[in-house]
């Protein structure tokens, strides 16, 4: 430990045992052909950030493991050391987990517009998988055609809107012009679209669109409460919170607010830690 320490130049924590994949993966790797004019050195040293050893017990998590071995399937880890400046990551020696059943991706250009099948993923570190609502499902709710207008807020370059047009629904997009052109590039699709935030005032009349989705900020629910018609959807999709949050802050504003719940999904988001990755369809009600 004390040589490992003189190494990266700062102290290391003597409890800790490093195990000697990892003393391996930083050590230099002498040439085989001995000293190298061109490299002006007969070593060669592994490409392992300083930074990483700032981290040293997630650094031995990650590097052990059986040589030769399936190594775990151990996404949230990785992401974790690198969002904390470990990158590059050391090498390691193992074998990565297959998809059980793995079947080819779609063929290109299918695949621009086609869900990856589950025997083309590892989803072993994940639990919502799939927990998602589709266009067709939230236009399912409602009787056919009855969906005709809809605000899109935050809708980047409107995708989401040129899907809607090709089911005939009329769309609204909100988005500002963060890092990108994004309200030129949809006028340029031939779609509708106000430049406005989230911290003013909805631009539309009492009672007058069908569908709109949005995260969750108090005054704006009740914005758009105020705009939605009568029955008319509340999508809030891919919004994330604590748990604890979830029963003591978020739904009594929604019950409050008068929303009627349609559809209600929850699956603990893990990659973060403890956090619940939320999925609503609201419905504001006749009143």
């Amino acid at each position: 430990m004390l040589l490992l320490s003189m190494k990266l130049g700062y102290y290391i924590d003597s409890s800790i045992h490093i195990p000697d994949e990892l003393m391996l993966a930083i050590d230099p790797h002498k040439l085989p052909l001995g000293y190298s004019p061109q490299m002006g050195s007969d070593e060669v040293y592994p490409l392992v950030r300083v930074g990483c050893f700032k981290f040293p017990e997630e650094l031995v998590q990650y590097m052990t493991y059986n040589i030769g071995d399936q190594c775990p399937v151990d996404d949230v880890l990785i992401q974790r050391l690198l969002l904390k400046g470990c990158e590059p990551l050391p090498r390691r020696r193992y074998r990565p987990k297959s998809p059980t059943n793995y079947v080819k991706p779609t063929p290109f250009l299918d695949s621009l517009w086609a869900t990856p099948l589950d025997t083309s993923i590892i989803w072993d570190p994940y639990t919502c998988k799939r927990l998602d609502y589709g266009i067709d499902h939230v236009l399912n709710t409602k009787p056919r055609g009855t969906i005709c207008i809809r605000l899109d807020i935050g809708g980047g370059t409107a995708t989401f809107a040129a899907r809607m047009r090709e089911r005939n629904v009329t769309i609204i997009t909100s988005t500002l012009n963060l890092d990108g052109p994004f309200n030129s590039f949809i006028a340029s699709r031939g779609l509708i679209l106000i430049h406005v935030s989230v911290s003013q005032r909805l631009p539309f009349f009492e009672n007058t669109l069908d569908v709109i989705p949005e995260t969750m900020l108090e005054f704006t629910l009740y914005d758009i409460y105020r705009v939605l018609r009568p029955r008319g959807l509340f999508w809030l999709d891919h919004f994330f919170c604590m748990g604890s949050q979830l029963n003591t802050t978020y739904i009594p504003m929604l019950d409050c607010i008068g929303f009627k719940k349609l559809r209600w999904n929850a699956s603990r988001k893990l990659d973060c830690g403890i956090h619940k990755n939320e999925w609503y369809l609201l419905e504001k009600p006749m009143k």
